[in-house]
């Protein structure tokens, strides 16, 4: 695929995330994470867990990394897009 076919699909795909009113983050992947209290973790669009532990969960989300810190931490629930991490949440950090 040629440079301008690249610049045309990229144009063409805005245009329709426009129209069809779906938000940028969406489109490109970029991952999501939801933080219920400090007891449950959410994230989907995930690319893997790097290390997991007790007090510490690692999890790579693309360009970014996400580093959980706690008490207890567990891995409730895992698919190819999606994770739930349960335990007593005391620090997120996004580290790019």
């Amino acid at each position: 695929m040629g440079r301008m076919e690249k610049r045309r699909l990229a144009q063409a795909s805005q245009a329709a995330m426009e129209k069809l009113d779906i938000p940028g983050e969406i489109a490109l992947g970029v991952p999501r994470v939801e933080l219920v209290g400090n007891r449950e973790f959410y994230m989907d669009r995930h690319q893997g867990v790097l290390s997991y532990s007790t007090e510490l969960v690692e999890i790579s989300g693309g360009s970014v990394e996400v580093r959980l810190m706690g008490r207890d931490l567990q891995l409730l629930a895992m698919t190819d897009d999606e994770l739930r991490i349960t335990g007593y949440i005391e620090k997120v950090e996004l580290v790019g």
